[in-house]
């Protein structure tokens, strides 16, 4: 009897270590033997197996943090090169649906993503004052390439969603990743610019004195500089503006960016209105994937509403990804000029990618 007492209260224990420990930390450490099937929360949710690349940093944690809370994500895979276990053990203490699991280093990316249905790429380094999106490129751009070619080897069909700077380039690089694996599916690759939006939506609400949660703003081009262009003729609930401030507005918008690693100074980049921007959209894409009707968001994806590869947008979302993108609309005389001036540097942007992929 004493014997089967304590045979139980070790499986206890070996279940509780596992959940601690999973089986990626377990092979490093010699921890519990517990096949991953064994590591559930007894009554886990049910819903999207969501895996998020780069969970340790900046960016990476408060949105491990809020993609926890999401009732929608049932597990919850969470990777770095660094410091996961850290972050995993604290965040699998909150007691929401999410079963958490953590992945260290090259060698477990491929168990991280397999069967994922979403998987969100915030990993990279930060921009640092004086420096550029396009300043990040030789670095970025190479763990993209090979984030991505895990993706196509384990998850081809998943849902990604790109953060990495510079976004007008890392998701071309991704693009011509998934070619080269024969997986691409123009649907299901969208770059985040979805920050550009939250702070349009809150920048407009402070000049218009209205709550920026009822302020929608598209915002199309790219996810840098003078391609960024929201389109203020277009926001709801209408709004009327003088010139000065559709240019403040612009300028703003435009180089909300740089105003966050400015006033940091040298201690990082937009991280927690990142974070936030990226689980609205993930949310959103998640929404999609369970059927929900007229999801209707900004993305930067391959598309044909102007002459280039890729542009941002407003797309509908729905179960294979982007289902509908749309035209962009009448645009005043200031935000054609703008387009022109978006459209140029994108092409460039765009181009650099490819060619790193095909070099």
């Amino acid at each position: 009897m004493q014997e089967t007492n304590n045979s139980r209260v070790n499986q206890r224990i070996a279940t509780i270590s596992a959940h601690l420990n999973p089986p990626s930390f377990s092979h490093m450490e010699g921890s519990s033997g517990l096949g991953r099937a064994d590591c559930r929360a007894k009554g886990g949710s049910t819903g999207f197996k969501v895996a998020i690349l780069g969970a340790a940093g900046g960016i990476g944690q408060p949105l491990s943090l809020l993609m926890k809370m999401n009732p929608l994500v049932s597990v919850l895979h969470l990777y770095d090169v660094v410091n996961t276990p850290g972050v995993t053990a604290d965040i699998s203490h909150m007691d929401t649906g999410a079963v958490v699991r953590g992945f260290l280093g090259q060698q477990q990316l491929e168990e991280a993503l397999t069967g994922m249905d979403l998987v969100i790429i915030p990993a990279g380094v930060p921009r640092k004052p004086g420096m550029t999106r396009d300043d990040l490129f030789n670095i970025n751009a190479g763990i993209v390439k090979t984030l991505c070619e895990g993706i196509a080897k384990c998850c081809p069909k998943a849902i990604v969603n790109l953060i990495s700077n510079p976004v007008n380039s890392t998701v071309p690089i991704a693009a011509e990743v998934f070619k080269k694996a024969g997986t691409f599916d123009p649907n299901r690759l969208l770059g985040v610019t979805m920050l550009d939006v939250v702070r349009a939506n809150t920048f407009v609400a402070e000049v218009m004195g209205l709550d920026p949660r009822e302020v929608d703003v598209p915002v199309i081009g790219g996810h840098a500089g003078v391609t960024i262009l929201p389109l203020l003729s277009q926001v709801k609930p209408p709004c009327s503006f003088t010139q000065k401030e559709i240019e403040y507005l612009t300028n703003r918008i435009q180089n909300g960016g740089t105003e966050v690693v400015e006033a940091k100074a040298g201690a990082g980049s937009a991280t927690f209105s990142m974070a936030y921007a990226a689980v609205q959209f993930a949310d959103a894409c998640l929404r999609g994937l369970r059927g929900d009707a007229d999801i209707v968001r900004c993305a930067f994806v391959a598309s044909h509403v102007t002459e280039l590869p890729f542009f941002a947008s407003k797309v509908r979302l729905g179960r294979c990804g982007v289902e509908e993108i749309y035209p962009l609309g009448p645009l005043n005389e200031y935000e054609r000029v703008g387009l022109e001036k978006a459209k140029k540097e994108l092409e460039t942007s765009i181009e650099k990618g490819v060619a790193f992929v095909k070099k």
